[in-house]
């Protein structure tokens, strides 16, 4: 049970204090009938709640698609640097996170959610859940880094990284999907071949593609049909 102000607001209706008015004005009905308390107490799973005679069904998850810009943290709270949750311009915040982290300098697709199950399924090692980035190099690949690349290198951990995917695109540009997320995987793979990236973007999460419509810093919410691949991507 929650309040019906409450209730709105978690839906994006409006502000607090702006669906308090809607409340009052009569504009909310609950179960057909107009209700203006917003104190009233609602079961988000089984009473009908309406504004503006539209049926509002209560989501318990949210998924954002982020384009994260440079120079903001993969963070729900940073004391220093902007997070990528200062970007996520939404009423309901609270329960949200960030799935797995991009560098401050690494541009590209973040997923943001508060289903838990989900993001952390997606993370998990055993699922190999594949994420493509684009990568700008500071000098040109071989078809030789790019087989080293694919076949696995020793970036100083106990275990070189799993089998990849790498595509040249350009002189001192690749396209390079891994299914791992080790601590600045990419930069250190590209360093074990005697490389170095000097621009990197993440393009995909699993099923999940970059939205070429988002601008750095701007976001939007996952379809349903970009969720259910995301299930599908976890079997």
């Amino acid at each position: 049970m929650m309040r019906l102000d409450k209730f709105l607001t978690e839906n994006e209706i409006g502000s607090r204090s702006q669906v308090k008015e809607y409340i009052k004005k009569g504009m909310v009905k609950v179960n057909g009938v107009i209700c203006r308390q917003a104190e009233f107490k609602v079961d988000e799973t089984k009473d009908e709640v309406m504004y503006s005679d539209k049926i509002i069904k209560y989501k318990p998850y949210l998924y954002y698609m982020l384009n994260k810009p440079q120079g903001v943290v993969t963070a729900t709270k940073d004391n220093v640097d902007k997070t990528v949750m200062d970007l996520l311009a939404v009423d309901r915040k609270k329960d949200l996170f960030p799935v797995g982290r991009l560098d401050k300098d690494t541009e590209g697709l973040l997923l943001i959610t508060n289903d838990g199950e989900l993001g952390h399924t997606l993370l998990s090692p055993k699922k190999h859940v594949f994420k493509r980035y684009y990568v700008q190099c500071g000098k040109e690949i071989s078809e030789s880094d790019r087989i080293a690349l694919e076949q696995g290198v020793d970036i100083g951990d106990e275990k070189n990284t799993l089998p990849a995917k790498a595509v040249i695109t350009g002189s001192n540009e690749l396209e390079l999907e891994i299914c791992e997320g080790r601590f600045h995987q990419v930069k250190r793979m590209l360093q074990a071949v005697d490389n170095n990236v000097t621009f990197l973007k993440r393009i995909t999460f699993g099923s999940l593609v970059l939205d070429k419509d988002l601008r750095p810093g701007e976001f939007r919410e996952l379809t349903d049909e970009e969720v259910e691949l995301l299930r599908k991507d976890i079997g």
